[in-house]
């Protein structure tokens, strides 16, 4: 059984590795005409100045179309002081679908003519300013039909928030192979043909969940979805324990609903972790304990070198507050991470941006604001 634990540990040092040796060093970008960044944002969005002026520095031009409910003082407040730049499109609220994919929606009827590439991110990102470049990328040059970076969260404190963030940054520096790659919604590009090809809007119609029903339908038409691995893109965590415990219920609830296979596949990999970590702590003695904690600290030596090439500085200083816990309890990190999948089997309810949503299947059917169901 000793060496079933190291040969599994071993695996979860490779995997690291492996994102870690895969870093593009070029990190080359391109900046086409013609391209629109989409914009979900809040009715109580705050306008986002750091984000605005993030999305200012980037290398690559493009239009900006802020999608809202039709609520949004300082989406509106944007629009009149950078009317070449930003439009807002309002989508109302939706009846039987998910509220951020009713307002995409509305921003894809409202493309013009001339959008030939298509940019989505969410309204909580730091992005880098070669995001929209490096998304374009593959796709300009042929060598995907989506492109996709993934979220990196930045734990306020090194409680809680640092848990969940160890979490993700499991999920994060995961090998990406281009033939299973699944977009997230906070960094996501594809050209207007593609998102015609797939009928977007029409696909999207009654699903809550805008990058898996994408991804979903990218893979059922045999598309090229490819990661942009040095585009792990900062995402502030803060908040209270339950609302921390919320976000990762929900995203895998996410996965629930779309893909029970996929659960189920996810599910059961780290559930093999944390029986094997059981054993180690229980039954394994101290070889097994020594090499889990062997593996564990050469996961976070890998992950250091990973945020400190493809973070900005302040920001891997964040992120390196969820190493500790895979440092010094990396069985709580996995255990945290199983019970976090489990939970997110137990309802078909999915609370999200203020509404609380019913599914059934895939599709929502019924939604309600939130504390009034």
């Amino acid at each position: 059984m000793l060496w079933v634990w190291f040969g599994l540990q071993a695996l979860t040092v490779l995997g690291v590795a492996n994102y870690w040796r895969n870093l593009p060093k070029d990190r080359q970008e391109e900046a086409p005409a013609d391209v629109v960044l989409i914009l979900s944002v809040r009715d109580d969005w705050d306008g986002g100045p750091d984000l605005i002026a993030r999305l200012k520095a980037q290398n690559a031009p493009f239009r900006l179309l802020l999608a809202t409910s039709g609520n949004c003082p300082a989406a509106n407040a944007l629009a009149a002081r950078e009317g070449d730049w930003a439009q807002v499109v309002a989508a109302g609220v939706a009846q039987d679908e998910g509220q951020k994919v009713h307002k995409l929606r509305a921003a894809l009827r409202a493309l013009r003519p001339d959008d030939r590439y298509l940019v989505f991110i969410d309204a909580d990102i730091e992005p880098p300013a070669r995001l929209v470049g490096r998304l374009l990328f593959p796709l300009v040059r042929g060598k995907a039909d989506i492109a996709t970076g993934y979220r990196m969260l930045l734990p306020e404190g090194s409680g809680l928030a640092a848990l969940v963030g160890a979490v993700e940054m499991q999920l994060a520096t995961l090998p990406r192979f281009a033939s299973a790659t699944m977009p997230w919604g906070g960094a996501m590009a594809m050209t207007r043909d593609v998102a015609d090809r797939l009928d977007l809007g029409r696909a999207l119609a009654g699903r809550l969940s805008d990058d898996m029903t994408i991804g979903l339908a990218g893979w059922r038409a045999k598309l090229r979805l490819r990661p942009v691995r040095d585009l792990l893109v900062a995402s502030p965590l803060d908040g209270k324990a339950a609302d921390l415990l919320g976000f990762g219920v929900r995203q895998y609830r996410h996965v629930v609903t779309n893909s029970a296979g996929m659960w189920a596949l996810a599910t059961g990999a780290v559930a093999i972790q944390s029986t094997a970590w059981g054993w180690a702590l229980i039954w394994g003695g101290w070889p097994a304990v020594a090499i889990g904690y062997g593996a564990a600290w050469g996961r976070a030596l890998a992950r250091l070198s990973i945020v400190a090439r493809v973070l900005e500085p302040d920001q891997a200083r964040i992120a390196r507050r969820s190493l500790w816990w895979d440092m010094a309890l990396p069985f709580a990190v996995t255990w945290a991470h199983l019970a976090v999948q489990l939970k997110a089997a137990t309802s078909r309810r999915v609370r999200w941006g203020g509404w609380d949503y019913w599914m059934a299947g895939r599709r929502v059917v019924r939604m309600a604001r939130a504390g009034r169901g």
